[in-house]
């Protein structure tokens, strides 16, 4: 495997252990495109220097950790010491639980994924176990585990013959959902429009040809077309905008958009309404940085 793990310890449950690798599952640079901040005067690269007001510049290993405990104060936190607290078991993933996928709220995900795999020949038999337990019982795992130096909680849930692992928020890092209740107030809903938006989610509905990988990072397309304009010497200009169809109320939005979903499926075009067809601009972006250096 080209990649590296960026973990390694065991996944626990009860009295199992299963001795387990984690990759990022995020791709090398992934596909964007980056960009730097310039001196609008004279394009120079911005740099980025740590200082102490006392001395001066510092280098990265003159700088420690720590926790202010009173103004001005602070005690200096050494992440050893941290560690000679942890036991063996904080050094593993540790499954608190088996649960319903349903039982896993969206809105405690916080975008980090990891790839898990038994690391080495010894735990691929109790690997494959897990796996094909789990995906028999629709259950996912949530467990507890220390990376990057903090305690995460995870889920981990089968996926084809693989578990994947993904980092979730602790209850007290998210604003409550009552917060925000009082700012979507309770509407009237006529049932003729209920009816035909549960219509419009039907026609626009997914079925098992749904192709995630269809969907692609159009801005970062867009901005490769821009930087390939600005490489060649052309201008940069304005695509005309698309016209909006004027519509009265919301009935009769929802009426010809079920109209036109109707149409799509009927000609076979139908698609998802923010799919964009792949652009070449990613490839030739690699041939304008060739010609630029």
């Amino acid at each position: 495997m080209a990649s590296r793990p960026v973990w390694s310890g065991f996944l626990r449950f009860s009295l199992v252990a299963v001795p387990v690798k984690a990759y990022t599952s995020a791709a090398s640079g992934g596909g964007e495109v980056s960009l730097n901040q310039l001196h609008k005067g004279c394009n120079s690269r911005i740099q980025y220097k740590k200082t102490c007001p006392v001395h001066g510049e510092v280098r990265p290993d003159e700088i420690v950790s720590g926790y202010e405990f009173d103004k001005g104060r602070y005690v200096v936190i050494d992440p050893d010491e941290v560690d000679k607290l942890r036991s063996p078991a904080d050094k593993a993933i540790n499954v608190a639980a088996f649960v319903p996928p349903e039982q896993f709220d969206a809105r405690y995900h916080n975008g980090k994924h990891h790839f898990l795999l038994p690391d080495g020949p010894v735990g691929a038999k109790t690997y494959a176990l897990l796996v094909k337990a789990m995906a028999e019982t629709n259950r996912h795992a949530l467990a507890q585990v220390v990376m990057s130096g903090k305690e995460q909680l995870v889920v981990v849930r089968p996926t084809g013959n693989l578990l994947v692992m993904t980092g979730l928020a602790f209850e007290q890092e998210l604003k409550p959902l009552s917060e925000f209740e009082g700012e979507a107030p309770a509407a009237e809903v006529a049932p003729a429009e209920l009816a035909m938006s549960k219509t419009l989610i039907e026609m626009m509905s997914a079925g098992a040809d749904f192709d995630y990988a269809a969907y692609r990072n159009t801005y970062t397309d867009k901005l490769t077309a821009v930087i390939e304009a600005k490489l060649a010497g052309k201008q940069v200009v304005t695509p005309p905008e698309a016209e909006q169809p004027a519509v009265a109320n919301l009935m009769e939005a929802l009426a010809k958009s079920v109209a036109e979903a109707k149409s799509k499926a009927k000609k076979g075009t139908g698609r998802p309404p923010l799919l964009t067809a792949p652009s070449a601009a990613p490839a030739k972006a690699a041939g304008a940085k060739r010609k630029k250096a």
